[in-house]
């Protein structure tokens, strides 16, 4: 015979209470009335029982599903290819798990989509949202952030005051464009990390516009061309650059996966790296130490930024004040083998 399920009524019964007050008790209402005697009864006899509310009782009660939405507005094959997300789930799964969170993810490559994500919040799916890599073209941010719903980017918007945790992508582009120029370059290229809707790949691109002009380098659009996350985008983008009739000195590539793409194109034209063309990346990812010749880059705090985004979030999502909504971490250069420095 099948054992027989034990209900919320049993567990009242062995406690001698209501199932109101089990329910109560076990789902942890706040303002309820409960004298401590009653609630180590119910909790005892749930325990002798072995008795666990429903997930879908407990979130009724609590007005809340634990569900956190994690929006990529990537391609499915981008996000598998990047090396810099892992870090930055990592650091947003173990902040989750210890606050009782779960982490639902979405994948969007076209947020111009009336339907894109907002059906996660619509439908009570999650109780806070998010968004990594957000976009300038992104119609549904700035209605959800009307309506109060929390929010956290990855990144920033420039016309709504959103909660985010980034760092300062205009001054590191600035930092690694002057790297080069301190070397005695003044031919220098760019490859974004992205195309220009991506509000990263807009300030990486500021930034390496500001250091030329501090050292009055005159800015050429010839040397740009705009990355789409992978290695693919920059092999394509270097070979076209090194089709110039005058090619570029030393590169720019505001993301490490692109740079390793630039890198091959360039070795494939039978030119060295970095005595033909010096080369900074952006990121740090974990194999930037070992392509050949180590790249030099811009680190970023992966693992911190999705840690931070998700205690913000929470905190939000627990109605807390007096908190840091708007954070900026900190980046800095490491130099290795592919920019020159260290055999000048």
């Amino acid at each position: 015979m099948p054992r027989k399920r034990v209900t919320s009524q049993d567990v009242a019964e062995l406690a001698g209470v209501s199932r109101t007050t089990v329910s109560f008790v076990l789902n942890n209402v706040p303002g309820m009335k409960i004298s401590q005697e009653t609630r180590q009864r119910v909790l005892e006899a749930a325990r002798q029982l072995n008795y666990y509310p429903a997930s879908a009782a407990r979130s009724l009660a609590r007005g809340r599903t634990n569900f956190i939405g994690l929006v990529l507005c990537q391609s499915p094959t981008s996000i598998f290819a990047d090396a810099f997300l892992p870090e930055v789930i990592r650091g947003l799964g173990e902040v989750a798990q210890e606050h009782g969170f779960r982490i639902l993810l979405e994948s969007v490559e076209d947020v111009t989509r009336p339907d894109a994500y907002i059906s996660l919040v619509r439908e009570k799916y999650i109780d806070g949202l998010i968004v990594s890599g957000p976009r300038s073209d992104d119609a549904q941010l700035p209605q959800l952030a009307q309506e109060g719903f929390p929010i956290v980017l990855l990144g920033q918007l420039n016309d709504v005051n959103f909660c985010f945790v980034d760092v300062d992508n205009v001054g590191a582009a600035r930092m690694a464009t002057e790297h080069l120029i301190a070397l005695g370059h003044q031919r220098i290229g760019l490859i974004t990390n992205a195309p220009p809707q991506y509000t990263a790949s807009r300030d990486r691109q500021r930034g390496y516009r500001l250091a030329l002009e501090a050292h009055g380098i005159a800015y050429d659009p010839n040397l740009v061309r705009y990355g789409n996350f992978r290695e693919e985008s920059g092999y394509e983008a270097m070979s076209q650059l090194l089709k110039l009739t005058e090619r570029p000195t030393a590169m720019f590539v505001a993301c490490d996966l692109v740079a390793f793409g630039a890198m091959e194109a360039i070795k494939e034209h039978g030119l060295a790296i970095p005595e033909d063309i010096a080369l900074v990346g952006f990121d740090d990812v974990r194999l930037a130490p070992y392509v050949d010749p180590p790249l030099t880059t811009v680190r970023l705090p992966a693992y911190e930024q999705g840690r931070r985004a998700g205690d913000l979030l929470i905190r939000l999502i627990r109605g807390e004040k007096d908190m840091e909504t708007q954070i900026l971490l900190e980046t800095e250069l490491v130099v290795r083998e592919s920019c020159g420095a260290s055999s000048r």
